[in-house]
């Protein structure tokens, strides 16, 4: 007798329905498994054979193939241990035959237990978009798929109550809909615990509202890295589709909170400088996210920017311009998305003290040089703003006044952000940050005065093509958050002077 199980695999982000036919004949007892298995899912067949004698079954003693259709697929992991036990249940007469209309995922523990796995909310959302009516997911995977309307879900804990529940002898109530909540935070990082530092906040905003990525260069101790853990407190709450797609990723690389199990906040992810490229982009044998895809939709920060690798900070050109990540191995080609917003920090040379008002620069001219080129011109030039991060002054640290809070700066970003959505509804768009060159004309239109202001800006600075569009760009969010329907002067004026650091810096040497 042939059974047919329903199952759903992963590739990448997305998910697949996998078929699980068992047949079982007579011969020499063997039990394979074809249809493109590594090696994870051909020791399915030992968990199997060991929960089934566990729950009281008989593992056949005769020929069992098991085939996972489609064959042209590689299927990875043990999510498919429940279909196959269930399978070969069902092909040796022991389990009344299951109803198509339900999927089955989870690992099986020797002892008959239903084990938590990856990407189960891709699964769900695939399975529903199938026509499935039910889902069996472990049980610490439940609150995360019952995000998804429209499909039950049914928690298991073992083996047990899942053949009782097929046989009508128990019952399983489906997981309520997921209540989309908040992790409570100890210590909120706040904008008002940041003393001085006016125009750098002002350019944290620009980059919040816009989604534009930013470049900090300062010497050591003037408040880099604090203002870059507090960014993400200034950016506009994520959309449900957000939540959902950030939440994909994290559910396939394993990482998802039991308590928690949808990503409400905006992922902020900070890695050593140490870290690899394939870390940083993702990779393997088989492609995993790496830091760039985990924090889509939120912020990924670069402290010591140049003390990366050059291989590492390359692998940032192609996300950064498309949003979106392409890792090619032996085993195919995987895409994740990746729209972030990218903040690094640097010192502006070895020592720290170059510019610095008060402290000398003990470097020389061509050590300076040397550090700086460790970014390259391309990538640099895919730095939106690049802002100056001057030391704080004693009057600024010991003054009484309460600086302005990020729920104040809030407010104003998801307004300006509001008027961005709007704009680009009929589109693709979802921020200035991520507007293309061909609509760029049409979305920002400076004034006379402030064409005469980028003429000039783009003749002395030198601009390329992409730092002109950058500039429309950042005026175009400067002017939102002014609810100005025209890119001014003012507007194109301020946008100009956070694209000159490299003046400063880069063109001296």
């Amino acid at each position: 007798m042939i059974s047919t199980i329903y199952s759903m695999g992963i590739n990448g982000i997305e998910s697949f329905c996998v078929s699980i036919e068992s047949d079982i004949s007579q011969g020499m007892p063997a039990c394979d498994i074809v249809g493109l298995p590594d090696t994870s899912v051909k020791e399915s067949k030992n968990r199997v054979r060991s929960a089934i004698k566990s729950c009281g079954f008989t593992f056949p003693l005769a020929r069992i193939t098991i085939n996972l259709a489609p064959a042209d697929i590689r299927k990875m992991g043990s999510t498919y241990d429940l279909p196959i036990l269930l399978s070969i249940l069902t092909s040796s007469g022991q389990l009344s035959p299951v109803t198509k209309k339900s999927a089955f995922v989870g690992e099986i523990s020797l002892s008959g237990n239903v084990v938590p796995i990856n990407g189960v909310l891709p699964m769900a959302i695939h399975a529903k978009q199938l026509g499935f009516e039910n889902i069996f997911v472990p049980e610490k995977n439940s609150a995360e798929a019952a995000a998804i309307e429209g499909i039950n879900v049914y928690p298991l804990k073992n083996v047990q109550e899942l053949i009782g529940f097929i046989n009508g002898n128990h019952e399983i109530k489906c997981k309520e809909l997921t209540v989309i909540k908040n992790k409570p935070k100890e210590f909120l990082l706040d904008f008002s615990q940041v003393k001085g530092q006016h125009g750098v906040k002002r350019a944290l905003e620009i980059a919040a509202a816009g989604n534009h990525n930013a470049l900090l260069i300062g010497s050591p101790g003037s408040g880099k890295s604090m203002l870059a853990k507090r960014i993400s407190s200034i950016l506009p709450e994520m959309t449900f589709d957000e939540i959902i797609e950030t939440t994909k990723i994290h559910s396939i690389s394993g990482i998802i909170n039991d308590d928690y199990p949808l990503v409400t906040e905006r992922p902020y992810r900070a890695p050593h400088h140490s870290i690899s490229s394939a870390g940083l982009s993702g990779g393997g044998s088989v492609p995993t996210p790496g830091e760039i895809s985990l924090a889509h939709g939120g912020v990924l920060f670069l402290d010591e920017f140049l003390e990366f690798s050059r291989s590492a900070l390359e692998t940032l050109r192609q996300p950064l311009e498309e949003g979106k990540i392409t890792i090619s191995r032996v085993r195919g080609s995987l895409t994740y998305p990746c729209s972030i917003m990218l903040i690094a920090a640097m010192n502006p040379c070895p020592c720290g003290y170059y510019g610095h008002p008060t402290k000398r620069c003990t470097c020389s001219a061509a050590t300076i040089s040397r550090y700086l080129r460790k970014i390259s011109g391309p990538l640099l030039d895919r730095l939106d703003l690049h802002i100056e991060v001057p030391p704080v002054d004693f009057e600024s640290l010991s003054s009484k006044i309460k600086p302005e809070s990020s729920s104040d700066i809030r407010k104003r970003v998801n307004k300006a952000r509001e008027i961005q959505i709007k704009r680009y509804e009929n589109s693709s768009v979802k921020c200035n940050a991520r507007l293309p060159s061909h609509l760029i004309s049409e979305a920002c239109s400076p004034t006379d005065e402030a064409k005469k202001i980028l003429k000039l800006a783009f003749d002395n600075i030198k601009l390329s093509a992409r730092g002109y569009d950058k500039i429309l760009k950042i005026s175009r969010t400067i002017a939102d958050l002014e609810n100005s329907e025209q890119v001014t002067a003012a507007h194109i004026s301020e946008a100009i002077q956070y694209r000159s650091l490299d003046r400063k810096y880069w063109n001296r040497f």
